[in-house]
């Protein structure tokens, strides 16, 4: 005769360990999307960074040497003068960055849905706990994955230094951590965390709110059932909406992230994301907060297709509830 004990050591991982499951498997779905997007997210943080205004401060060259190209110019010039394969450079952090962020994020975002706020007994969830739950949601995750975050940004911006006729910063994603670490400590790793977390509360409210709304207004309100379909039309909302409100705290976190610092890791073109925000405004006008907008709704789009699509299947085959 079968314990409880037995019955729970003979059940599925997912559910044992149903929190470390749904991080795995967004983790997995994430880093699917990271792969085959890249590309577009490399163009985008070139652009963002390109024709800083706060440049000029410092006598640096670099506006005049590398004029704005535009999205495909960008990337035809990546190929053609660094080669092929330097489309992926700082992969590797990004995926570390989204195994942590999005696992995160999705944890969070299910835990406030189906304990902290709760679904009504129609399964309805109110829009505006939905928005709270993605902003919070966003935070944790991004938080935890800053160090990351701030690595891939740097490593994608080493292909332009050499161009430039710069010294290359680092010789991989684990030089690059041990030397910000050594030059700004602990807190060096968490540099334009504000920005970033503003970035994500924003993203994810379009993101994950979006998607969660638009998916069970589709399965309750229409004939369409929970299936790749209503996943497809779905994501594709989410990732629109999540470019428009997440692009300008990009480009501000881009820039805070890549800037020169001192010795004691205090950058030195921008004193806040405040200030980034004023400087960008005054010197590039408003519409440069919208820097590589393009790429990044060209990548996102398909990033949230990619994800959510491998997302609820993965989900399927691990007998874990759809989202």
């Amino acid at each position: 005769m079968s314990t409880p004990e037995d019955a729970e050591r003979l059940s599925p991982l997912a559910q044992r360990w149903p929190r470390a499951s749904k991080f795995l498997l967004s983790g997995c779905a994430a880093t699917v999307a990271e792969l085959a997007t890249f590309p577009l997210d490399l163009t985008k943080t070139r652009l963002q960074i390109q024709g800083e205004a706060a440049l000029a401060r410092l006598g640096d060259g670099a506006t005049e040497s590398a004029p704005y190209r535009g999205m495909v110019r960008t990337a035809l010039g990546i190929v053609q003068e660094e080669g092929f394969l330097k489309l992926w450079q700082g992969v590797t952090p990004a995926i570390y960055r989204h195994i942590v962020y999005s696992g995160g994020r999705m944890v969070t975002y299910e835990h406030l849905r189906e304990v902290v706020f709760g679904k009504s007994e129609d399964k309805h969830y109110p829009l505006w706990k939905s928005v709270i739950g993605g902003m919070m949601a966003g935070v944790v995750g991004q938080f935890l994955a800053n160090p990351t975050d701030l690595v891939k940004v740097q490593m994608q911006m080493e292909g332009k230094r050499k161009l430039e006729g710069k010294p290359l910063r680092f010789r991989g994603v684990h030089h690059a951590f041990a030397k910000i670490l050594a030059e700004g400590g602990i807190r060096g790793l968490w540099a334009g965390w504000v920005p970033n977390i503003q970035r994500a509360a924003l993203v994810n409210m379009g993101d994950l709110t979006t998607y969660d709304t638009v998916k069970h207004y589709l399965v309750l309100n229409t004939p369409l059932e929970d299936n790749i379909m209503t996943h497809g039309l779905s994501s594709l909302c989410s990732g629109l909406v999540a470019s428009i409100l997440g692009t300008p705290a990009d480009v501000i976190k881009s820039r805070i992230m890549n800037q020169p610092r001192d010795k004691q890791g205090r950058g030195l073109l921008y004193k806040s994301s405040t200030d980034c925000l004023i400087q960008a405004v005054q010197g590039e006008g408003f519409l440069s907060l919208y820097k590589g907008f393009l790429p990044s709704w060209l990548r996102m789009t398909p990033w949230s297709l990619v994800f959510w699509l491998t997302y609820e299947k993965i989900r399927e085959m691990s007998g874990v509830s759809p989202f």
